[in-house]
């Protein structure tokens, strides 16, 4: 039987850089904020994948402040104007928990208001990878060292709340080498939970089945998947999914022989959570 994750089976998952800028109207090249601040709020998740564990060791968060020339020109250089958004919920992160619904906090507090394009996740060096029971090292090529950039291209309004869930793919985000290594190649969803609605629901087992069984949920729109596991009693739920419409699967362990379970159309609104019920398989 393949690996699932569950609180009690240690977790996948991938160190990553990504990176964040603050602008504004100001005609100062050297400064952006409007002179007030906005709240910022970031959380990541996990999505499933075939590994014992993974651990991420975060060590900050950093925001980019750049002027409007150096946006016009699409400045893609890091150094200058990158600082620390201070009360970063740092640690060694065991990501297999991060999955169901649930999500870590890694950051609450306030950025200058302004123009947002991107944003910045800073890994140490403990950053391990367990696979059969083995704990290995998780490499970061030079090339990713630099930051897997996500773009968030928002203005931030004074006094405003803003939250973001990164949510990773450890599936395809780690990579085994020839040697029997693993290297990081971050894939990363970032969703604005403002703006994102909720998938919940509960699944029921066979009254005559004598197991536990633990069913990867999956929510598959025209350019976005979403998935997680349940837990021990059978609840999910889909985090940070942006509105439309997909169609939902639920597939139990291997182990269990139990037909997978489908919905055709599942539509998520803005900002609302979607109540799936009890889906009996």
């Amino acid at each position: 039987m393949r690996y699932l994750k569950n609180v009690t089976f240690k977790s996948v998952m991938i160190a990553t850089f990504i990176s964040l800028g603050l602008t504004s109207c100001s005609d100062d090249d050297s400064e952006t904020a409007t002179g007030g601040s906005a709240n910022l709020t970031v959380r990541m998740t996990d999505a499933p994948g075939d590994f014992d564990a993974v651990f991420v060791d975060v060590e900050d968060i950093e925001i980019q402040v750049q002027s409007e020339n150096e946006m016009d020109a699409e400045a893609d250089v890091d150094g200058d104007g990158w600082v620390s958004v201070g009360d970063v919920q740092t640690g060694v992160y065991d990501l297999l928990e991060l999955t169901g619904g649930v999500s870590q906090l890694l950051a609450d507090t306030e950025v200058p208001a302004g123009y947002v394009s991107q944003m910045r996740l800073i890994l140490g060096s403990e950053n391990t990878v367990i696979v059969d029971g083995v704990e290995q090292p998780l490499n970061t090529p030079s090339a990713e060292q630099s930051g897997l950039k996500l773009q968030l291209n928002q203005d931030f309004e004074e006094g405003e709340n803003y939250a973001f869930l990164l949510d990773f793919d450890v599936d395809k985000s780690i990579v085994a080498t020839g040697n029997g290594g693993f290297n990081l190649k971050p894939v990363i969803r970032l969703s604005a939970e403002a703006d994102a609605g909720v998938v919940v629901g509960a699944i029921v087992l066979p009254a005559d089945l004598e197991m536990s069984v633990q069913s990867l949920v999956v929510l598959t729109g025209e350019s976005t998947t979403v998935s997680a596991y349940t837990d021990e009693e059978g609840n999910f739920s889909l985090n940070g999914v942006p509105a439309g419409v997909y169609s939902l699967e639920v597939i139990p362990e291997a182990d269990a022989n139990l037909d997978t379970y489908a919905i055709g159309t599942v539509e998520v609104k803005p900002n609302e959570t979607t109540d799936l019920g009890e889906l009996s398989l």
